[in-house]
């Protein structure tokens, strides 16, 4: 299923998934996840396979985390990057931004390309951000005093 697919769906969720919290992952926890199998993300992976987590991306994040999976580094090839993105997109559910979708509260991540993971979660409404990236941690107080969601580690999602 695609998360295109995932879109189509969350316009006739059922109940159980409308109870599900969202959660926006950057784009090395979803690696850790789909494609190297951490442990490190193991809490995050138990509640979104138990019903109590559902994903959000965009498509933006979507074409990052398809660029990453073709990383070198990654060491996957065509077939293995089709099917982390598939893994991925089984679970996650597509919510579109409009093109000037900012939000004015949100603080201003010193990497650019970060902004969007903010963006994300403020506009869907997600519980929290999961995030390895120092930039994104950095900002945790700050959007915590906004009260909408949290900016977590993967360690911290745990506890």
């Amino acid at each position: 299923m695609s998360c295109h697919a995932n879109r189509e769906r969350a316009r006739t969720s059922t109940a159980q998934e409308a109870s599900c919290a969202r959660v926006v992952l950057d784009t090395n926890v979803v690696l850790d996840w789909v494609a190297f199998g951490d442990p490190r993300v193991r809490a995050i992976v138990a509640a979104i396979g138990g019903g109590v987590l559902r994903p959000v991306t965009s498509t933006a994040c979507l074409e990052e985390l398809r660029r990453a999976l073709g990383y070198p580094e990654v060491k996957l090839d065509a077939a293995a990057q089709a099917l982390a993105l598939a893994r991925y997109c089984a679970h996650a559910t597509l919510f579109e931004l409009a093109p000037c979708a900012g939000a004015a509260n949100l603080p201003r991540c010193e990497d650019p390309d970060d902004q969007k993971f903010l963006e994300l979660a403020w506009h869907a409404r997600a519980l929290c951000l999961v995030t390895r990236d120092k930039a994104l941690l950095k900002l945790a107080r700050r959007v915590a005093l906004l009260g909408r969601f949290r900016v977590l580690a993967p360690h911290e999602f745990a506890t």
